[in-house]
């Protein structure tokens, strides 16, 4: 089956669609070590993982708030509620979950997709999953796929090996944030040698206004394993600042090969503050595909750590910053191994004076001999209002390395706009043309379902731009 084959494509109107506010616990405001004991009293965990949180949260409170990005200086965590349980229990059958809930994700596409196309699909409200299902055949071939909650219960030997290993409370002050608040998430485990050929998703909706959202996604592949996940993200709009702040570690081991695709379409109020890693052994290859939309603020840079010799690393993004957005996005790829090789391929699009900033970190170890690297990002302006600037990173600490590099950064060609319309294309559909031909290398790697909504949110970005 083709990888692009997945899930029904979603209106974007949908995603602004707010339920009323029902919940069964919701945390204090605050972060004090009171709120993470209660918190993890209603996960009901064991002692191991509320030590780790307390310790998060002292890290938490020592670290400074990064000043080096995106201005987050109105984001007051005093305010944010870290904990929302929605009033709903874990279910395996959509036709048990509450009705109001239940239609937003039917809005979305996500049980139908599931029926049609998918392996397994696990959906989060607010702070916990409340639909998590696994095909058979999945099952029979050992494949876990669940919630982090049930994980850390059910696997808790092998969540205690990996938690928070690639990615530790000490890397800044927002992984220690969310060591002491995590809640929900995905846990993935694929045997050595199992092909799981159909997608699995996980789909993160936030529906509590000033509330934060800090899922766990932890995904481990076993020698010669594959599988390809998708991860799905949006939340209404509301007066007040609202915060995502989830983790995803990705183990690939020998020889195993994991595409990891994400479209973000957070809310113009949302504080977007994600960190993402992969840890790929010899001969194991790491794709990621990432649309990054919606979002205040968003600072989000995928990194690849190439441990094994020939290990490999693809990032594919697209970015669209429009009016009140600053979004920081980029990749990182650490080299550190003979004979690895990494492509990172990303486009920026910035109107009405948005503000699209490429970041990227390209780091060459001293045993990384023979190692080959191309970067190519690419930014274009729709006006004079907007902002894109690119900073590309390199650290060499080998000679014996091969590495392309490429930045650009342009206006749309007013001459290609004239030409178009000389051939009786109006002058908004001839922008949007160049536009989508601009990200055309980016959408024909997403999955089908999201490449449709791509060029959907492109033509409703570029609404009322004209004149």
């Amino acid at each position: 089956m083709s990888e692009r084959t997945e899930v029904k494509d979603i209106d974007r109107s949908l995603h602004d669609q707010k339920n009323k506010e029902k919940h069964r616990y919701q945390a204090a405001k605050g972060l004090t070590p009171a709120v993470i004991k209660e918190i993890s009293k209603e996960k009901d965990e064991p002692e191991w993982m509320l030590d780790f949180r307390l310790k998060s949260l002292a890290i938490y409170k020592e670290k400074e708030v990064p000043t080096w990005g995106a201005d987050i200086s109105d984001l007051d965590m005093d305010n944010i509620i870290t904990y929302v349980r929605p009033d709903a229990d874990l279910q395996d059958n959509w036709d048990q979950v509450p009705k109001e809930i239940k239609d937003t994700f039917d809005a979305l596409g996500i049980p139908e997709a599931e029926k049609e196309s998918l392996a397994g699909v696990g959906a989060q409200y607010d702070s916990e999953v409340v639909y998590h299902n696994l095909k058979e055949e999945m099952v029979e071939q050992g494949v876990i796929y669940m919630d982090m909650e049930s994980a850390v219960k059910k696997h808790e030997d092998l969540v205690k090996e990996h938690f928070m290993k690639l990615i530790t409370p000490n890397d800044h002050k927002f992984s220690a944030l969310h060591g002491a608040v995590w809640s929900g998430g995905s846990f993935v485990y694929i045997p050595a040698g199992v092909d799981v050929d159909i997608p699995l998703q996980s789909y993160f909706r936030q529906n509590a206004p000033g509330s934060g959202q800090f899922e766990h996604t932890l995904i481990i592949l076993e020698e010669g394993a594959n599988a390809h996940f998708i991860e799905g993200c949006s939340a209404p709009k509301y007066s007040v600042n609202n915060l995502h702040a989830g983790a995803v570690e990705l183990f690939v081991n020998k020889k195993a090969k994991l595409r990891y695709s994400t479209i973000e379409n957070w809310s113009r109020n949302m504080y977007n503050l994600n960190t993402k890693r992969a840890l790929v052994e010899e001969d194991g290859v790491i794709e990621w595909v990432s649309g990054s939309f919606g979002s205040k603020v968003s600072m989000l840079y995928p990194m690849s750590i190439l441990k094994g010799a020939r290990a490999r690393a693809e990032f594919t993004g697209v970015t669209f910053a429009a009016e009140g957005q600053y979004l920081d996005t980029g990749a990182q790829v650490i080299h550190a191994a003979p004979n690895t090789t990494s492509t990172v391929n990303s486009r920026s699009i910035a109107k009405d004076g948005g503000h699209a900033y490429y970041r990227g970190l390209l780091k060459a170890t001293e045993n990384a001999q023979g190692a080959k690297a191309s970067v190519s990002c690419e930014s274009l302006m729709l006006d004079n209002q907007s902002k894109s600037d690119t900073l590309p990173i390199m650290k060499l600490e080998t000679d014996d390395i091969d590495i392309g590099h490429e930045a650009k950064v342009g206006r749309i060609s007013e001459e290609a706009i004239f030409y178009l319309m000389s051939r009786g294309i109006s002058e908004e559909e001839a922008k949007a043309m160049i536009v989508r031909g601009f990200v055309e290398p980016i959408a024909s790697e997403l999955p089908l379902e999201y490449a449709v909504e791509l060029n959907n949110l492109i033509n409703l970005e570029l609404e009322g731009t004209i004149g």
